[in-house]
């Protein structure tokens, strides 16, 4: 054949182009059919752009209905960090945009934005917060000037505002822009119309407190905006629009003005005692402390007073490491710790509750068994002697007047006849101790009251810490005493009175009371979607021959010889009698830690209010009377029907 021929090769050459056609027209209807709806798609999000707008937090209210959380706007001015490396001149830039801020009212200097901008603690692919509440003319002349302002940007976002002040910022917390590690950890929770409360790099979660344990509740669902883009990605147009919504509002058990009260009562002692001498010449450091005040008919924290303390707006808008550092370190403490739920300390004589209720309980003594106290008591081979506070000398003494003088000797001889059993020990585990108390906040201590077993393990696991692993007599005496081998939370101790209080109940404390609809009121039942409802999570058998006897001498800490006597003069208790136990735990190459428990009026308790003071000396002269101080406030609400109970009512 002659391949060669004309005709030939144009066949061929029909053949190869039918072929091609044939491919162009498989490949068009490939991509018009088969890949169609893909190719719409990216097509759609090549002219599109979603946007997504913060929605406010939702409120939270006091135990009476007052807003202690809030929403505003602010006009926020921050700088892309990633943008402004690509910025020929930057020192330029940042001189021009702190001209600008300052002339327009938000003065500002050059070394500020640049200190802002080398905080090593902030998300370093967010754009970095320069200027909060700012003018609408700084706003204006930014926009009308963008093209001089690269790397610039400004936004309106809501910010929490407490009307109330640092007030009970240990509970509330504080809010924070989200990190990339919180990002990728946290789950989002949905509003009441199924619909996800999703999160984006820039948004802002709760980072303490009530804001983060609520996040869920408290964070509202953003506003997603579908925005139509030209090629060179600029608006021109709003395909689809979902506003935000706001999160949902909290109802709190905590009373603002009793959490104000014990805040200011315990700063201002603290701020008299620091520097000052205690009776055995020991200079009080007096750096820190907690008070806790409960409802014992149902577990609710009517306040959840520590400190130092720190203001939350301070975080609302981004707080510098400089800042930080300080609140890290006032007086020798911090102020980011929450000590009423964190703090661990030996109990001291408060404690003496639990020893008596266990000698009473298992009757080994009767309100009547008493021994002659001469101010020491020996135990061991070789002896060891333990003395009252001052070797003080109280005769004849039982369980009630121990209790009353705080007769050390009287809980020494009880410890010694305990020992060698875990009475004292399972009488605490009943009253909460040794285990968290479930609170609904975040970051909460356990304690411990070591056993004969548990003192051993603990050597073994950490020789250097605890070198001595066994157990002596002398251990089981210091602990009827609430000393040596037991430290507690000013919550635990809070929650144990209040199961004495209530005749035997122990409730897990609850900081929330009620979820509501967002933009509620406290007053409308139909606006309330949950409530918390008590939680009990043990109970403590007190017959009336085991609670009589401790409860008549606690009764008498208070007044007349009682160890609390002087905290009290002057109050009425008539009115309003008070329940106490003083107490004071000594620190080894310090000042004593003061302690006060105690629950009013005493035959039908409504308030247990215990205070924890590091460094500040014997129990009343402290801890007391900045107990009273909180009474005042209480006694008064009793007095005049201004209480609220949990259930709405009036008290």
């Amino acid at each position: 054949m002659d391949t060669t021929s004309p005709r030939l090769r144009m066949s061929l050459l029909g053949v190869v182009v039918a072929a091609c056609f044939i491919a162009l027209f498989a490949r068009l209807w490939y991509l018009q059919v088969l890949e169609a709806p893909e190719l719409s798609v990216q097509a759609t999000a090549n002219r599109t752009r979603t946007v997504a707008t913060e929605a406010p937090r939702g409120r939270i209210f006091d135990l009476k209905g007052r807003v202690i959380v809030d929403n505003r706007t602010s006009l926020i001015v921050s700088i892309d960090r990633n943008e402004l490396k690509k910025v020929k001149d930057r020192d330029d830039l940042i001189a021009r945009l702190a001209d600008v801020l300052t002339a327009n009212g938000a003065p500002i200097k050059i070394s500020t934005i640049e200190k802002r901008l080398s905080e090593k603690n902030s998300d370093q692919l967010q754009a970095v917060p320069i200027a909060t509440d700012v003018t609408e003319e700084v706003i204006h002349r930014l926009s009308e000037y963008a093209e001089d302002f690269p790397s610039v940007t400004y936004e309106r976002k809501t910010v929490r505002v407490y009307p109330y002040g640092s007030t009970a910022s240990n509970v509330l917390g504080y809010t924070g822009r989200i990190t990339a590690e919180i990002l990728k950890k946290i789950e989002p929770g949905t509003d009441p119309d199924g619909v996800e409360k999703t999160y984006q790099p820039d948004s802002t979660v709760g980072m303490a407190g009530v804001e983060l344990t609520y996040e869920k509740e408290l964070r509202g669902t953003p506003g997603i905006e579908l925005v139509q883009v030209d090629f060179k990605n600029r608006p021109v147009g709003t395909e689809s629009y979902q506003p935000p919504k706001s999160g949902n509002d909290i109802q709190l058990h905590i009373d603002i003005e009793v959490q104000m009260r014990a805040e200011q009562a315990l700063v201002e002692r603290l701020d008299v005692l620091r520097g000052t001498a205690q009776r055995d010449g020991a200079i009080r450091g007096a750096p820190a402390g907690s008070v806790v005040v409960l409802d014992p008919r149902d577990g609710g924290v009517v306040a959840l007073a520590s400190a130092p303390s720190y203001d939350p707006q301070e975080f609302a808008a981004g707080i510098t490491q400089e800042r930080y550092n300080q609140l890290q370190d006032i007086n020798g403490a911090s102020a980011l710790i929450d000590r009423s739920i964190t703090g661990q300390y030996a109990p001291g004589s408060t404690f003496k509750l639990v020893t008596a209720a266990a000698a009473l309980s298992n009757g080994l003594i009767d309100a009547n068994t008493s021994i002659y106290d001469d101010g020491v008591y020996r135990v061991g081979n070789p002896i060891q002697e333990f003395t009252n506070a001052g070797k003080e000398k109280y005769g004849n003494v039982n369980v009630v007047r121990g209790l009353t003088v705080s007769s050390d000797v009287y809980f020494y001889w009880l410890g010694d006849r305990m020992d060698g059993t875990t009475l004292i020990q399972d009488a605490a585990t009943a009253f909460g101790f040794d285990k968290r108390t479930g609170i609904d906040l975040p970051n909460e201590s356990a304690g411990y009251v070591l056993t004969k077993a548990e003192k051993k393990a603990l050597s073994n696991k950490y020789p250097d810490a605890y070198p001595d692993g066994d157990w002596y007599t002398g251990d089981n005496v210091q602990l009827a005493i609430g000393q040596n081998v037991i430290v507690v939370t000013p919550l635990q101790l809070a929650r144990a009175y209040a199961a004495f209080a209530n005749g035997g109940t122990v409730y897990q404390p609850h900081v929330v009371w009620k979820i509501l609809k967002p933009n509620s009121t406290t007053t409308d039942p139909s606006d309330v979607l949950r409530v918390i409802e008590p939680v009990v999570t043990g109970t403590v058998t007190l017959p009336p021959d085991v609670r009589g006897p401790i409860a008549s001498g606690l009764e008498g800490v208070t007044s007349g010889l009682g160890t609390a006597a002087s905290a009290f003069v002057g109050f009425d208790q008539q009115a309003f009698p008070i329940v106490g136990k003083t107490g004071t735990a000594q620190v080894d190459g310090k000042a004593d830690t003061s302690l006060f428990a105690s629950y009013g009026p005493a035959l039908s308790p409504k308030w247990v209010v215990t205070a924890v003071m590091e460094e500040s000396g014997f129990g009343a002269e402290a801890s007391g009377e900045v107990t009273r101080r909180i009474y005042e406030v209480l006694a008064n609400q009793a007095l005049t029907g201004a209480g609220i109970a949990t259930n709405g009512s009036m008290d």
